[in-house]
Parts: C-alpha cells; sequence; structure tokens
C-alpha cells in the first residue's frame, strides 16, 4: 500500500472553496502563494513529500475541455484573477488547466513517477440528492465531451522537451477507448527501454464488468501490445475491491484462450506463460519501479 498524488483542487479552479484550499496548501508547504509560478513550487514541494512517503504515481480526474495553450504571464493572471474573486470562461479554465497539467507532468518526469489522467465523469448529476446525501453518492455518469485534440495536444507540450512521464489513460465513455489507444502509441518513443510508455488503463468506473474489461482487453490488443500493459489496478479506497483483480486476471486468460483456440495467437506455452504473468503483476512493477 503507497501513497498517490492527486493535486485535485489545484487544477480546479473554476470551483467554490479555490481559495480555501490555496490557503491550506500555503501552510502545508509552508510558503506564501500568490502567483502561478508559487503555486508550482507549493506542489513541488508537496511531491517530494510524498515521494519520500514511498509515492510512485499521481492522478488526475478530467471532467470538462483542459487543455488549452497559455504561457506563464497568462496562467498567473487568470490564478489571479480568480484569487481575488473573479470568474473565468471555459476557455480560460481550459488554458490554466492545460499549463497546470503540462507543468505537472513535467515535475514527475523530473520526480521519476508515473502520471494518471482518468478522464470523462460528469459528477452530482442529480440536485435533489446531491442535497440529500452529498458529493460522491452515486449520483455521477458518463460524460461524452470530445477531446481527442486536447489529450494529444497536452501529451505534446510535454513530449516537446522530452518531458513526458510515464502516462496512464482511462476513459470512462467506451466510446473513447480506441481513440485513447491510438493516442497512446503515438508517444512510445521507448528510447528509456519504457514498454508502452504511455498506454491505456484497465477498464474503469462505469466500464469495470466482463464486457468492458474485454472490450479493453481487445483494443489494446488490436491497436498496441496487450503483452506490455500493467494489467488491472485497484483505485478504491476499500479493501473489498481487491478481488477485481482476480476477476481481471479470469477474463485475460479465457480471452487470450479463445483466441489461442481459434488460431489467432501462437499457442506457445512459455511465451503465454511469461506474457500473462507479465500483465498479472511484472509488467506493474518494472513500469511503476516498484521495489
Amino acid at each position: 500500500m503507497l501513497p498517490s498524488f492527486r493535486p485535485e483542487k489545484a487544477l480546479g479552479i473554476e470551483k467554490e472553496g479555490f481559495g480555501d484550499y490555496i490557503d491550506r496548501l500555503s501552510d502545508a508547504a509552508d510558503m506564501s502563494i500568490e502567483t502561478a509560478g508559487d503555486l508550482l513550487k507549493a506542489l513541488e514541494k508537496r511531491l517530494e513529500f510524498f515521494v519520500s512517503c514511498g509515492c510512485r504515481v499521481s492522478d488526475h480526474s478530467l471532467e470538462c475541455s483542459f487543455f488549452e495553450k497559455i504561457d506563464e504571464a497568462c496562467a498567473d493572471k487568470l490564478f489571479k484573477t480568480r484569487l481575488n474573486g473573479g470568474s473565468l470562461s471555459a476557455k480560460e479554465i481550459a488554458g490554466y488547466k492545460g499549463y497546470l497539467l503540462t507543468e505537472l507532468g513535467k515535475l514527475y518526469h523530473k520526480h521519476d513517477i508515473v502520471m494518471q489522467l482518468h478522464i470523462g465523469a460528469i459528477r452530482n448529476t442529480s440536485d435533489r440528492f446531491f442535497k440529500l446525501l452529498g458529493a460522491d453518492a452515486g449520483f455521477d455518469s458518463l460524460n461524452d465531451f470530445d477531446y481527442a485534440p486536447e489529450l494529444c495536444a497536452l501529451l505534446n507540450e510535454m513530449d516537446k522537451t522530452d518531458e513526458l512521464p510515464r502516462t496512464i489513460l482511462y476513459c470512462l465513455n467506451p466510446k473513447d477507448l480506441r481513440m485513447l489507444t491510438a493516442t497512446a502509441g503515438d508517444f512510445c518513443g521507448n528510447e528509456n527501454s519504457i514498454k508502452s510508455k504511455v498506454q491505456p488503463g484497465a477498464a474503469w468506473w462505469f466500464c469495470d464488468h466482463k464486457n468492458g474489461i474485454e472490450e479493453q482487453i481487445e483494443s489494446f490488443s488490436d491497436m498496441g501490445l496487450i503483452s506490455t500493459s500493467v494489467g488491472m489496478l485497484t483505485d478504491s479506497r476499500s479493501f473489498l475491491s481487491f478481488p477485481r483483480h482476480e476477476y481481471y486476471r479470469r477474463i485475460l486468460c479465457n480471452k487470450i484462450g479463445e483466441w489461442v483456440e481459434n488460431g489467432e495467437y501462437p499457442a506457445n506455452m512459455t511465451y503465454l506463460k511469461d506474457m500473462i504473468r507479465g500483465i498479472s503483476g511484472e509488467n506493474a512493477m518494472r513500469f511503476f519501479k516498484f521495489d
């Protein structure tokens, strides 16, 4: 069990309580935060603390447009506007998010941890139940916004300077799965012997069932190298979620077995054993650089 770094509220410039979060971050980092540059310095200080505690991965939930290319001066202006109580347009919000995600990604590359992007949730859809039960109470759903150009631009912005970290991409809407798989393949140079440096993640949330898992496996196999997959994950706070790894392995082995029986995959038992062992755990050990 290791901690993950999730600076969710730093990205949520449009949300209520953003200023309060910046104050709490300032206290935690023991520094004043008055500019976008200060914000990045504070986040790096917290990231360094998390890394010292064994953190090997970061995580971001992206629920609306998340990339417009802006420079630090523009990001600083937007940051100050929001701290002073002003409002931002949707394009300005996307610009701020894009700038911060890019700079955070470079920090993840610097500190050698994995970046995860979970894309496509729409949250708290029922005002009535939100008032009754609060956030994260089961009334979230699949968003359907189109983000392929933004995702490519975000990854490219980090890759331009060879500061793109190892990255895993998750979609909540299954319509985006093949787009995600194809996009991941565009940024897998393997210069540092990292197999599938950017790759589609396991079926997530509403897709985390037999059909969804099979679709993810098939997509990765059709458009990438399933043998390099880091396999299943448990992103839940509940120990009861751990059996999903066994569930995934059974579905994976059944799917590979079907391909072998149909003559669509080599019946090489030594290779198949090594591949299944890799997807079931060894790939993740190497990809996340776990001891």
